[in-house]
């Protein structure tokens, strides 16, 4: 069986922190999806750094909190982020790509568990990450601001497809 073809998603919103192109300071990640996961090949900035030379921490878990995020486009719901847990596994270099990879593990109810790891191009791993995601209606996010500069919520009605 032929593996389906990798689609491109729209960034949650153009200023978002992960994925939003306008974000000078952000990780401007393009995500796509292949069947029921999601992935993204991030290079951390000299504006990530934590270390000398390395990622800070902080934007090792933006990444994939941001990549959890897209995991909703193949739930085919809105939700938050209720934990998020990171493993460091070796360091994450600044320069160095990493595949970021996200699926679904289970749902139980309201609450998804997702899991996502981050490889070198030479197979290290870099760091693995597990989130619960809460799921919630829209009108969670119109408390908070204007639903239309955030593009990516016209995605979570494909679910599945």
């Amino acid at each position: 069986m032929t593996a389906p073809k990798p689609v491109a998603l729209p960034a949650h919103s153009p200023d978002c922190h992960g994925c939003g192109p306008r974000n000078a300071a952000g990780l401007r990640m393009q995500v796509w999806r292949s069947g029921d996961e999601v992935y993204s090949d991030v290079v951390f900035q000299p504006h990530h750094v934590g270390a000398p030379g390395l990622a800070h921490g902080g934007a090792v878990s933006a990444a994939c909190d941001d990549l959890f995020g897209f995991v909703l486009y193949v739930v085919g719901e809105p939700g938050v982020t209720r934990s998020l847990e990171i493993d460091y596994r070796a360091p994450v270099e600044l320069g160095v790509p990493h595949r970021v990879t996200a699926g679904l593990d289970r749902r139980e109810g309201r609450k998804l568990y997702m899991a996502a790891s981050g490889v070198r191009p030479d197979g290290q791993v870099s760091f693995t990450a597990r989130a619960v995601f809460l799921v919630v209606d829209v009108a969670h996010f119109e408390r908070y601001g204007v639903l239309a500069s955030h593009p990516g919520l016209d995605w979570l009605g494909r679910g599945a497809r």
